[in-house]
């Protein structure tokens, strides 16, 4: 497309592109986007909260992802100081996705009750030692009540009920005896935590070249979790998983297995997720079940808390293996 066209063109494009949003439009290398919506609604974050619970209705596990993804997406913005078109772009990708879809609708208008919120974590808490699903429990169970916290208006019974379900929906995955080798630092530790998971990972992302990088990027998501969770104050649940995440460590240090499926691997590439180009250059249909999204938030949160300059470097020359 040329970066240069004329205002009606403009007009005509930009009412398509923004689907009646009353908005002003912009042009981005000759590319419309809608003018970003107020960030402070946290629109992301309540799209998210109704997809966590109302996913165990629907496809459980990809639709939860969905739902961490959008409050991830909200966070990566807010935590990185993304430019207003990269975040334009990005709720325009969600509008062109799953934004109207069923999974995101609106919840019935019923009182919030805030102080509910820790039912979630009585949830999470319940699987104990188990590794389930990758650990996914623990992912989604910190996005919501993260999520319920920026939000405590979206925090009704119904959305509450949903995202338990959700939790307890999680199934047991390769729930081996964790390596007594693997012991990772108090979750209230931050820096030392998040030095331990991102070397974890770092490692994982050498191993399991053309296997995919979920391994990595799970040992990111997974391990930021429970991190996050003791930073919140929510040290007894991030630490009721602490067997599970030592079980899935333990996993990730075997590497693939001989007939495990192989993986084209992606080019290198300098753009990462804190940049306009990158969103803008991802096509519409890209999303996948949301990695894209979980991945960089948990990354650059854990990046910024390790405080380790020799580790980031570590991470540059790779990151584009797992974005």
């Amino acid at each position: 497309m040329s970066p240069i066209i004329d205002r009606r063109t403009f007009n005509s494009r930009a009412s398509s592109a923004i689907g009646g949003l009353a908005v002003t439009p912009f042009l981005i290398d000759g590319q419309v986007f809608a003018e970003e919506r107020d960030p402070a609604e946290k629109r992301l974050v309540l799209l998210g909260l109704n997809a966590l619970a109302r996913a165990h209705k629907l496809n459980y596990f990809a639709d939860g992802h969905r739902g961490g993804a959008l409050i991830s997406a909200h966070l990566l913005c807010r935590e990185n100081d993304l430019t207003a078109p990269a975040r334009s772009r990005i709720e325009q990708l969600f509008d062109l996705n799953w934004g109207k879809a069923k999974l995101c609708q609106p919840f019935p208008k019923t009182d919030p009750d805030p102080a509910q919120v820790r039912r979630i974590g009585v949830a999470l808490a319940e699987g104990g030692p188990v590794l389930r699903q990758v650990g996914h429990d623990a992912i989604f169970a910190m996005l919501a009540i993260k999520g319920f916290r920026m939000l405590p208006q979206a925090a009704t019974p119904e959305r509450i009920d949903g995202v338990c379900k959700l939790i307890r929906s999680m199934k047991p995955w390769r729930d081996v005896d964790p390596d007594p080798e693997v012991k990772p630092p108090p979750f209230t530790d931050v820096k030392a935590a998040s030095r331990f998971v991102l070397r974890e990972a770092s490692d994982a992302v050498d191993r399991f070249i053309g296997y995919g990088q979920g391994f990595a990027g799970h040992m990111l998501t997974f391990g930021q979790a429970l991190i996050e969770l003791a930073a919140m104050g929510d040290v007894e649940w991030a630490e009721s998983c602490r067997t599970a995440f030592r079980k899935y460590v333990t996993v990730t240090r075997l590497g693939p297995k001989p007939d495990d499926k192989r993986y084209r691997e992606r080019p290198r590439s300098k753009l990462r997720p804190d940049a306009a180009d990158y969103w803008r250059r991802r096509g519409d249909k890209t999303l996948g079940i949301g990695h894209v999204f979980k991945y960089p938030y948990s990354y650059y949160d854990l990046l910024r808390a390790a405080d380790d300059p020799a580790l980031q470097r570590e991470w540059e020359s790779k990151a584009y293996r797992i974005f």
